[in-house]
């Protein structure tokens, strides 16, 4: 790891320093696999991205699924006719054959032939989720953000970290792509020179964000609206702008822009710059949703959803290469150009990375695709730079069955929770400093906000009894 201020033992004191927890082996034995033999996968959140997912594994044993409303999965698998789609029909055919629950606690804890879980439920499930297949011996792969809070992280962390058998996987498929690994060898190489700045920016939010929250409706009748809920100490009732596809803006069961986009934009300037944990954060945004007021920016009574839009700044004090800047920006707010960015040259208005260096620029697409080098010789010298990060096979699409495959021992993982943890946590405290309205300083090896205390109490949360991590 780069010189951080932040070791492995230090992380693990930071575990201690948030949350107080320590963790032993599995309970349950593990299955011996081999390069022959098929995985038996569980899912939790069937339908939706998990249905994406989960349609790249009909290879293997799709032994059982856990959802809160079998409609959204069907619904999932059709196309805009009404018909099952002649892509979904494997994974159609698979999910007939699994036995089906509403609660994934009852799954974890009856069907012991599950060799591995797949997780794709909004964020507030993550952690309690992952934890619980964790500690029956399963291997995990969660979607992105990893967790809902910073003390989730680590407590994951520690877990994967004292059962190096388990193998995780973060579900930001950019980390498996070609391009996105050839950027990391570029960046590394030297081409672009030393890099002081890192632009990166997202046109979401796609779904409801920056508005008031509304009434509750009736939830469908084949939805568990009280397992949907499931950690949540909320107490809201149903509204179609939360479930199914909408509850990242709203905050009791969400990340915002941060945490759907984050793992894959932040991720190749975190991954090729390796600059340890940041070091002062700081998050500017429009109003807070339940402000009369477009003028005043105070926090209102309750954090219910998140801003239309915002501008975080990351500070990386201890990167290996001198002081870094990464810039954020959502809400389909484009970074102003730097001096040297050729006019004639657009920035994707979906999402986009640009690093800054002392040489030159690269420059690329939400999940490392698409890389441009903008700079007088750059190609030239980017020609001449070796391939030295391994391949995954089928590159992003690929992603799963990466997972599949370092299971059985064949290939190995793309994005394990030692990697994984910590760009969720530089993520996720953009969150932290957005909730607190002031820049935060953060010591990554005591796991604290030094200059803010209160803003301490946004690492953690509380859950509903039954659902504690």
């Amino acid at each position: 790891m780069a010189n951080s201020g932040l070791t492995r033992r230090g992380l693990l004191r930071g575990v201690t320093a948030v949350s107080g927890a320590a963790f032993a082996a599995p309970v349950f034995a593990q299955r011996r696999l081999s390069a022959s033999d098929k995985v038996n996968v569980a899912v939790i959140g069937a339908g939706g991205q998990g249905a994406s997912n989960m349609g790249k594994l009909t290879g293997q044993n799709i032994v059982a699924t856990a959802d809160v409303d079998y409609d959204h999965v069907l619904a999932a698998l059709k196309n805009k006719a009404g018909d099952i789609a002649p892509t979904k029909q494997a994974l159609k055919d698979a999910y007939d054959k699994a036995e089906r629950f509403s609660d994934y606690r009852r799954m974890l804890d009856s069907r012991k032939d599950i060799d591995a879980v797949l997780i794709a439920t909004p964020d507030q499930h993550h952690a309690v989720a992952a934890r619980m297949a964790m500690e029956r011996g399963k291997h995990v792969f969660v979607q992105k953000p990893l967790t809902y809070t910073v003390e989730e992280g680590r407590k994951l962390l520690a877990l994967a970290d004292a059962n190096p058998k388990l193998i995780t996987q973060m579900g930001n498929q950019g980390h498996s792509g070609d391009d996105g690994r050839r950027v990391v060898e570029l960046v590394r190489a030297g081409v672009i020179g030393k890099v002081h700045t890192v632009y990166i920016w997202t046109n979401r939010p796609v779904w409801p964000q920056g508005v008031n929250r509304p009434a509750a409706t009736q939830a469908p009748a084949s939805l568990d609206w009280d397992l949907w809920l499931g950690p949540s100490t909320c107490g809201w009732g149903y509204n179609a702008d939360y479930a199914h596809f909408n509850w990242r803006g709203w905050t009791p069961f969400g990340c915002a822009a941060l945490g759907d986009m984050g793992a894959h934009l932040i991720d190749f300037p975190f991954w090729a710059l390796e600059p340890g944990l940041p070091t002062r954060i700081e998050t500017r945004h429009t109003r807070w949703p339940g402000n009369d007021s477009y003028w005043t920016f105070k926090q209102p009574p309750k954090l219910e959803g998140f801003p239309l839009a915002s501008i975080t700044h990351y500070e990386f004090g201890h990167a290996k290469d001198g002081p870094l800047t990464f810039i954020w920006s959502d809400g389909d707010l484009l970074p102003a150009q730097p001096a040297g960015f050729p006019p004639g040259l657009n920035m994707n208005p979906e999402g986009g990375v640009l690093f800054v260096g002392s040489k030159g620029m690269l420059m690329h697409d939400t999940y490392g695709e698409k890389p441009v080098l903008i700079g007088a010789g750059l190609d030239e010298h980017a020609a001449k730079v070796p391939q030295s990060l391994p391949r995954i096979q089928g590159s992003i699409g690929g992603h799963e069955m990466n997972w599949i495959r370092a299971i059985r021992g064949e290939e190995k993982i793309s994005n394990p929770f030692q990697y994984g943890a910590r760009l969720n946590e530089t993520m996720i405290l953009g969150i932290v400093a957005l909730k607190n309205e002031t820049a935060i300083e953060w010591d990554g090896a005591a796991g604290k906000v030094t200059n803010a205390p209160a803003a301490n109490a946004y690492l953690t949360r509380d859950y509903r009894k039954g659902w504690e991590l």
